[in-house]
């Protein structure tokens, strides 16, 4: 870098040498330097129309590619906007960087001065700033190289007055160091290799911190006689294994929590197991459960575990399954005729539909879940809102690898399941992004559907509308009298679709869903909203499943 830069210019471009892969954003006075300065190095940008939902989008985009996606953002009101995403990226480890504006420094009565780090820090994420014209490269650069290195939502706040300063000499950049992942200390393994070896039904369970991890832990499985479930948030991680469940926690079917009820050993690999995965301790009744991460503070964090062995997940697994190849063959397990009876039978939820109740204007949440799960192109990647439907799209549509399933309900928010869809379809286009929302959640959010819109995406949103906030009227079931502060008059959210240009439908029947694969026949070039009117019932089945 010879050419005299702003310190906006250098940080944007420096960053971009580092290897953000794709910036999201609503650019104002206070990034338009910043943004400018990624855009010229080459980064993809994609204009949001609001603040959370581009962080959201680089949320999902991070998840799915393992590459740092940016935010920009404007300082104060604008870095406010989008606390709800960074602190959804927070809370489930994914390494995004947030590069907001700033007050000048020392303005403390501006109309934009807030104390960002503080605020920044209350969600859990990490706050860094540009100290000066003079370390402005080296602040940028340990922003970055931080979110890598601790799987970190990081947010770097600029000065407005130092952004417009010129950037002295660039100093040459260091390459990050690399780090080589850890195995287990030798006791650690060698207590892990004795419960496996006399374990008679062992359940394997690979969260997010094991989606690099498969083939060590289905060599583990295949070892021990183990059944493989993934967690929700590396559903998809087991798709193709003939001993694997579909996912566990809430969403999982009646014969996968049986299956994980019924093991003597849970051995949990990168997993955080919150009350979600554990369903509120209902899967985590084994007699020895045993958790494997490379985190020191991951180690009983919900729930008391009989031991934790630190160490990388595939490199645990690996070792893991050398000392017990050495030991004798492979074990039966849990590995059964009987086990394989109940897994054909049930490992998905659209193998065996639960009753709904019938009404002539409204479809069932689950048949219809289980069309689109059969219409749709496999080459998917599912991203479930938050609230009361969030099952039907989290385990009736099937997906085809831990690439194809984003979850963005660590901080049990609705509404960020749209953009996260966006994300998600800007960073798999050989996939579609089949969003599966509340018209509560998606009413949240839906001016993003411009965003879709201008960037061709051919997404599916199904939009479960029960005209209510459903989650409440589930919750509050017994007391009907009050519902009427959660439900809405009937709205045509496929004409709001059409209003920003993507294709609408209504659908009340699964006779309505022909026009569904008029869109799936077509070009595909541009978002499907589908308004699937359903019924607004108490459910017994959201109520256990999905609303604990």
């Amino acid at each position: 870098m010879t050419d005299t830069l702003t310190v906006g210019e250098a940080v944007g471009r420096v960053l971009a040498e580092r290897g953000v892969a794709h910036v999201f954003g609503v650019v104002g006075s206070g990034n338009f330097m910043v943004t400018h300065g990624l855009v010229a190095a080459g980064v993809p940008f994609t204009a949001a129309r609001h603040e959370m939902g581009a962080a959201c989008m680089a949320d999902a985009y991070t998840r799915l590619t393992d590459r740092v996606a940016a935010v920009s953002v404007h300082q104060g009101c604008g870095l406010t906007n989008a606390m709800t995403g960074i602190g959804e990226a927070a809370k489930s480890n994914t390494p995004i960087l947030v590069i907001s504006g700033d007050a000048a420094v020392g303005d403390t009565i501006g109309n934009f001065a807030i104390d960002q780090d503080a605020l920044v820090a209350s969600v859990g994420a990490v706050p860094r700033r540009i100290h000066s014209a003079k370390t402005a490269v080296t602040d940028a650069v340990a922003a970055y190289d931080y979110a890598v290195r601790h799987r970190a939502a990081v947010v770097l706040s600029l000065p407005v007055d130092l952004q417009a300063e010129s950037c002295p000499d660039i100093p040459e950049i260091a390459a990050p160091p690399r780090v080589i992942p850890a195995g287990a200390s030798t006791a650690g393994l060698s207590e892990l290799v004795e419960v496996l070896a006399h374990a008679e039904r062992p359940v394997i369970l690979g969260g997010r911190g094991a989606r690099h991890a498969a083939a060590e832990l289905s060599a583990l499985a295949a070892q021990t006689g183990a059944i493989l479930a993934p967690s929700a948030a590396a559903r998809g991680l087991f798709a193709h294994e003939e001993w694997g469940l579909d996912v566990m926690g809430g969403f999982a079917s009646p014969v996968a929590r049986e299956l994980i009820r019924e093991a003597d050993v849970l051995v949990a690999f990168g997993v955080a197991l919150n009350q979600w995965t554990a369903h509120r301790g209902t899967l985590t009744v084994q007699p020895t459960l045993v958790q494997v991460d490379d985190r020191p503070g991951a180690f009983g964090k919900h729930r008391d575990v009989t031991f934790g062995v630190m160490g990388d997940t595939a490199a645990v697994a690996a070792a893991v399954t050398e000392l017990l190849t050495a030991r004798g063959p492979a074990r039966a397990g849990y590995r059964t005729p009987q086990t394989a009876e109940r897994l054909q039978r049930g490992r998905y939820w659209v193998q065996d539909l639960p009753e709904e109740q019938k009404h002539a204007d409204r479809i069932g949440p689950a048949a219809l879940s289980a069309a689109l799960d059969a219409m749709l192109p496999m080459e998917r990647v599912v991203v479930p809102d938050g609230g009361n439907v969030n099952l039907y799209p989290g385990a009736f549509l099937r997906v085809p690898d831990e690439r194809g399933f984003v979850m963005p309900l660590s901080f049990q928010s609705i509404g960020l399941g749209l953009a996260n869809g966006i994300g998600a379809g800007i960073a798999r286009p050989d996939r579609v992004a089949v969003v599966g929302t509340g018209d509560g959640s998606f009413l949240m959010g839906a001016v993003e559907l411009d965003t879709a819109v201008r960037a061709g995406l051919g997404m599916v949103v199904i939009v479960y509308n029960d005209d209510a906030y459903g989650a409440e009227v589930h919750l509050f079931a017994d007391q009907p009298e009050k519902h009427g502060i959660v439900r809405f008059p009937e709205t045509d959210i496929a004409a709001v679709a059409r209003g920003f240009g993507c294709d609408g439908v209504t659908v009340r029947t699964l006779g309505d869903l022909g026009a569904v694969q008029d869109w799936l026949d077509g070009p595909r070039d541009r978002p499907l909203v589908i308004d699937a009117k359903i019924a607004g019932d108490p459910s017994p089945l959201m109520a256990e499943h999905a609303m604990h």
